[in-house]
């Protein structure tokens, strides 16, 4: 069982008031941490998932990503569609994940040196029962990017099973400047990794 896994160690009555929404991206989590977290979910899968953990999809068939939009854990509204032309580093977090706090300083330092470059980075926080941990998390890393406030997992369950869909905490993922997923990890990210990643899709024409 990876840290992620064991990580979630909550207060019962949060457990209680999450627990309805939740379970079903509860019930992701642990699935892709027994299973190894590299499976796509469907024998129909048009993707390639490579031995360092990133999967991708050739240009010419990927899927688009589905509806990421609501309220941020600043309080304000963000649609991800909004970023179309740009290209998008999506990272799903927690404030109470190890993994994410790990990487965290990864994602700040690439993302302050791509900006320039036509790249937004943008967080999905999930399973913290209100903002203030993640407002906390965000300060302590200095991540300035905006990110969903997602409680309950919803914008997770709204990828489709068979696509790139992201199946822990954290997962990240590349949407091209179509507004396509090309790639997906479900592991925590060195900078070097994160780069990896990012590079070819932000070199396509």
């Amino acid at each position: 069982m990876s840290a992620a896994c064991r990580a979630d160690q909550r207060p019962n009555r949060t457990r209680a008031a999450l627990y309805a929404a939740g379970a079903a991206v509860a019930a992701l989590v642990l699935s892709a941490c027994g299973s190894g977290g590299t499976s796509g979910g469907s024998g129909n899968s048009n993707f390639v998932s490579g031995k360092d953990g990133i999967s991708t999809v050739a240009k010419g068939s990927r899927d688009t990503a589905p509806d990421l939009s609501g309220p941020t854990v600043d309080g304000k509204q963000l649609d991800v569609a909004d970023y179309k032309g740009k290209v998008v580093v999506l990272n799903v977090w927690g404030s109470w994940c190890p993994p994410c706090r790990a990487e965290a300083p990864n994602f700040v330092k690439v993302a302050k040196e791509t900006a320039g470059q036509g790249v937004q980075f943008v967080g999905i926080n999930t399973r913290d029962a209100d903002t203030a941990p993640a407002k906390a998390f965000e300060k302590e890393k200095g991540v300035t990017y905006p990110s969903l406030y997602d409680p309950t997992g919803k914008l997770m369950l709204r990828f489709k099973k068979g696509t790139l869909n992201p199946q822990t905490i954290p997962s990240t993922l590349i949407i091209d400047r179509d507004g396509k997923i090309a790639a997906r990890t479900l592991q925590a990210l060195s900078e070097d990794k994160l780069r990896e990643m990012l590079d070819p899709v932000l070199a396509e024409k």
